[in-house]
């Protein structure tokens, strides 16, 4: 009788990062649980881009949770009164949502000790970003410690790894890796301001980046834009 594959939860937005996370989880052997959220952004955009890489990928099985993180607004993606930056910017973005990867982490790990699951998967990166705090391995390593302190999974002996493995890569080496795992890119939107159409404003910075990550990987970019 064969083993069965471990169970790993992998948060997956719709866009490149998050899609590309998922397929290297697949590719380790994991059957996949996959979580997003409907958080109150401004384009559900991404949402419909989840769905569609969920299916590409066929993971065992995909959760939508809506949270109501524009009742706090604070950011350009929560509250619409706060204008997309379209030009680079110092110091940490107004696209930065307050304690995001905190609370999806959190409901990630609950999710993994009902399912047994050891693994959290999470397509964080540290070189070409936008600057966000919870996107860096110190946070990571912090909220890793914290899950094993709090949880029944932890301290009984079967601690939960948060698997980042975009963390050191850039943009194009990112690609490259998605590329050779056979997805769809097409599938994907990273737009902060993404139409209802799932058509990229290519100004925005994470538009920004991911065209030139797609530049530097000699890889067709498939993104749908808006007409100038």
């Amino acid at each position: 009788m064969s083993k069965p594959s471990p169970k790993a939860v992998v948060l997956l937005s719709g866009g490149l990062d998050s899609a590309t996370a998922l397929a290297m989880a697949k590719d380790q052997g994991f059957d996949c649980y996959v979580l997003s959220f409907d958080y109150g952004q401004r384009s559900l955009t991404e949402l419909n881009a989840a769905r569609k890489v969920a299916q590409q990928l066929a993971v065992t099985d995909h959760r939508v949770i809506r949270l109501h993180l524009e009742d706090f607004g604070g950011s350009a993606l929560t509250d619409h009164s706060i204008e997309v930056p379209e030009e680079e910017t110092s110091g940490i973005p107004v696209t930065y949502v307050p304690a995001r990867n905190t609370v999806f982490l959190s409901l990630a790990l609950g999710w993994a000790e009902v399912l047994e699951a050891n693994a959290i998967f999470i397509g964080v990166n540290a070189v070409d970003y936008s600057g966000y705090p919870d996107c860096r391995p110190e946070f990571i390593n912090a909220f890793e410690t914290m899950a094993n302190l709090a949880t029944k999974t932890g301290v009984t002996g079967h601690p939960i790894k948060i698997h980042t493995p975009l963390m050191t890569l850039s943009k194009s080496d990112i690609i490259k890796v998605g590329h050779e795992l056979g997805i769809d890119y097409a599938d994907t939107i990273s737009c902060y301001q993404a139409d209802d159409d799932g058509r990229a404003c290519g100004i925005c910075d994470s538009c920004r980046l991911r065209a030139i990550g797609f530049k530097e990987a000699g890889v067709d970019d498939p993104t749908r834009y808006m007409p100038a």
